[in-house]
């Protein structure tokens, strides 16, 4: 597995305003070092005591994305240093967030994970929860977070037609919150949609972030 090769390869197949997660969940130091030799600093983990080994192990320049679905007690260990939480789909994480913000004299990014797939495993919310969130006086009250975008998955499914019209129903997601809650929000920017099987449609729908670990590093060992 030449994996510098496929980072570039990747890399040079995206337009300037698509930036690439390199999803290095169960893989070594040393595979995180062969991407990040070739110029590559954009990492997603989903575990948090994963990530919080590789953050003491690995070059301070690099820019750790947690994208799976972070537990309210455990936000306190990423919290300095996370520079984006892809998968945060309640008022409740956001508050957590918020505080540890505070605590860290810092504010965190993140983004609103929406349930766009036919499959009931994933989660996320509904455009309905998102507005009950998002017009909320309490929402208001969190200087320590920043909602910078929107994140989803789509089905697992060889239907490409499913995949695009799911990609879609996020797009869309994105353009009404930026209309109702962001339109003066210079951050609200992120479509976060596109992983390794699916990204080339992510990208020709609106994606601006896509989250690729198995075309870069191979299959996973768990």
């Amino acid at each position: 597995m030449d994996i510098g090769r496929n980072i570039e390869e990747i890399r040079s197949s995206l337009p300037n305003n698509v930036r690439l997660v390199a999803v290095s969940k169960t893989k070594p130091n040393e595979e995180i070092m062969q991407a990040y030799r070739v110029g590559h600093r954009i990492f997603g983990e989903n575990k948090v005591q994963d990530l919080c080994k590789k953050y003491e192990e690995l070059p301070k320049d690099i820019e750790w994305h947690f994208i799976g679905h972070p537990q309210n007690n455990k936000v306190k260990y990423i919290a300095p240093f996370i520079a984006l939480i892809h998968g945060v789909d309640s008022l409740k994480l956001l508050k957590t967030i918020n505080k540890e913000g505070v605590k860290n004299k810092r504010v965190i990014k993140v983004l609103l994970q929406f349930h766009i797939a036919q499959e009931s495993t994933k989660f996320g919310l509904s455009p309905g929860e998102a507005d009950e969130i998002l017009s909320s006086e309490a929402v208001r009250q969190l200087q320590h977070v920043t909602i910078v975008g929107v994140m989803g998955m789509a089905t697992y499914t060889n239907d490409e037609n499913q995949i695009r019209n799911e990609f879609r129903v996020l797009k869309n997601i994105f353009n009404s919150l930026k209309n109702r809650y962001f339109s003066d929000s210079e951050s609200f920017t992120e479509i976060s949609m596109g992983m390794s099987g699916d990204y080339p449609i992510a990208v020709e729908e609106g994606s601006t972030m896509i989250r690729v670990g198995s075309k870069i590093f191979g299959a996973r060992n768990y």
